[in-house]
């Protein structure tokens, strides 16, 4: 295998060379080299494809300043040629040869007419539906257990008449236009010589054939609105705004081409009582004092039901009760199973009272029982301060 040589030697510039350089320099060397100018040439092509290698490290200031560090080993697995080049083919290099042209130098390798007496093989389009896009609203329960659901979706449909060839007889003819072929050359003068480009043919759109006698009832699309039923299987965990792509459920192609996507984007119901955190749910549960200093059993809901709670005597706002696994899964089981249900604590402090029930609590005003200790200040200040953490 040949050695390499340097980047800026096959340009012809010095290292400290600016961009404006290198691309005049990238410039005179690819039209001394193009293929075209030189039919049948390897060294020619070999220089050719040596300058765009050349060219796309040192356009690039990251590959650049890579390169200038490490040589061509800071070219492995950076996004550049791999060391070898080999990750560029000749479309790539037409490409950014026509870039430096402003686009007047066709799309890619066919637009020259070949590389070597070739030319890129053409292919026949194969028309695409079009995809479908629809929200649908999942509430809680759904969204925990997964479900199945069933929706009419409004779409192209195949042409039953003309089972989706556009054709009322079923038969086609040969484009005059193109004879076939799909697609039409054309030659134009450039500073290179004489170029020729390939495109679509006009009359056929690139399928080589037309429709004599058009379907009456789809007008030679082969498609026409309709509407399907779709069952849609919404696995458990889903979140808002996921995106399920169900693929080839969307709308009919032309011409029996290949139908397009359903997507389905999920939206969340409010629960009433519980608020979703992630695969967790939250509930806040609003004791009075009494509850709270006394100790009590409640209720709490959940997503199937009621689950049952001892809350211990002395209990504080602001704790939190977990309860394992009464969360929300992984999306398709992925991760460590369901997420908790945390039971938020709030006191409910009542804003009147009775003259009876101002002077009980007054009895208690002054007792040491009545007042934080140190050891819950600092618990519920750092309960405070994770907050802001």
């Amino acid at each position: 295998m040949a050695q390499k040589r340097d980047y800026y030697e096959v340009l012809g510039v010095d290292k400290g060379a600016t961009d404006a350089q290198i691309k005049a320099a990238y410039k005179k060397m690819a039209i001394k080299y193009h293929p075209d100018r030189n039919p049948g040439n390897k060294e020619a092509e070999e220089k050719f494809k040596e300058a765009a290698e050349a060219y796309e490290v040192l356009r690039d200031p990251q590959k650049r300043q890579q390169y200038d560090q490490f040589g061509f080993a800071g070219m492995n697995g950076a996004g550049g040629f791999g060391g070898g080049g080999a990750s560029m083919n000749m479309d790539d290099i037409f490409s950014m040869f026509g870039d430096i042209f402003g686009g007047h130098m066709g799309g890619g390798f066919g637009g020259f007419g070949g590389f070597g007496g070739g030319g890129q093989q053409y292919r026949k389009p194969v028309f695409r539906g079009r995809d479908q896009r629809m929200r649908i609203q999942l509430d809680l329960t759904e969204v925990v257990n997964g479900t199945t659901k069933k929706f009419k979706v409004k779409k192209d449909v195949k042409c039953e008449h003309c089972n989706g060839s556009g054709s009322a007889d079923g038969r086609t003819e040969t484009c005059s236009t193109c004879g076939g072929r799909g697609f039409v050359i054309r030659q134009q003068r450039s500073i290179l010589g004489m170029m020729q480009t390939q495109s679509e043919c006009p009359q056929c759109h690139g399928e080589g054939t037309v429709i004599k006698n058009k379907c009456p009832h789809c007008h030679g699309e082969g498609i026409v609105p309709g509407e399907s039923i779709e069952e849609v299987n919404f696995p458990a965990g889903l979140q808002e705004g996921m995106v399920l792509n169900l693929e080839g459920r969307g709308g009919a192609g032309r011409h029996n081409g290949v139908p397009g996507d359903l997507q389905v984007v999920i939206t969340e119901k409010p629960h009433p009582e519980l608020v979703r955190d992630g695969n967790d749910l939250v509930y806040n549960l609003l004791l009075t004092i009494p509850q709270a200093t006394l100790g009590c059993q409640v209720e709490v809901p959940t997503v199937d039901g009621k689950a049952k709670i001892t809350i211990q005597p002395g209990t504080q706002p602001g704790t939190v009760l977990r309860l394992r696994g009464k969360g929300i899964p992984q999306v398709h089981g992925y991760g460590s199973g369901k997420g908790d249900e945390l039971v938020n604590i709030s006191v409910y402090i009542p804003k009147t009272l009775t003259r009876e029930q101002k002077q009980a609590l007054e009895t208690f005003a002054g007792s040491d029982e009545f007042a934080p200790d140190d050891t819950t200040k600092k618990s519920i200040f750092s309960k405070f301060k994770a907050i802001f953490e």
